[in-house]
């Protein structure tokens, strides 16, 4: 299997649509309304322009088919600049390392970058499968957080970290 990111566009708003479906977002706090998904799309397409947002679909090739998505921006974090991912595979491309090879492929990219040190990833503490991509992907578990997502939902995640440069 082979993937490939590509930059959110105007287009990609059914795909958005199905992230945001009750089964993909019950770790998340339940699905947004129609008027968060369009605020969601615009943020996401403006992110093209963006230096401090990255937004992806994720492009399962040779078929060229929109998998899901993932995602990496900056943010302070218990006093650190940071970036923070996310991501989300549609159900019928879950199980297959879509997700993983995304996340991966991510990573590189933030490396690329290379505006900061560290990417932390922040699953729900039951989410098994996204906790499993973040072990997976050579993600050190730092504990438990207390974590406000979406903005006046408080859940406790797992603080998951990749460091993209290593000091001697």
């Amino acid at each position: 299997m082979v993937i490939q990111l590509e930059r959110w566009t105007e287009r990609d708003k059914s795909l958005l649509v199905r992230l945001n479906a009750p089964e993909m977002t019950e770790h998340l706090g339940g699905p947004e309304t129609p008027e968060q998904l369009d605020r969601r799309h615009a943020r996401y397409v403006a992110a093209a322009e963006s230096e401090t947002v990255h937004v992806f679909k994720v492009i399962l090739q040779p078929e060229g088919v929109a998998a899901g998505g993932v995602n990496f921006w900056e943010r302070e974090w218990k006093g650190e600049q940071i970036y923070e991912m996310g991501w989300g595979i549609l159900p019928e491309f879950q199980g297959r390392g879509v997700a993983s090879a995304a996340v991966a492929k991510a990573i590189e990219v933030a490396r690329s970058v290379g505006k900061r040190d560290a990417i932390h990833a922040f699953p729900s503490v039951d989410n098994g499968p996204s906790n499993a991509i973040c072990r997976k992907a050579g993600f050190e578990l730092l504990g438990p957080s207390e974590f406000e997502y979406p903005k006046g939902h408080w859940m406790i995640c797992n603080d998951w970290r990749f460091k993209l440069r290593q000091y001697t």
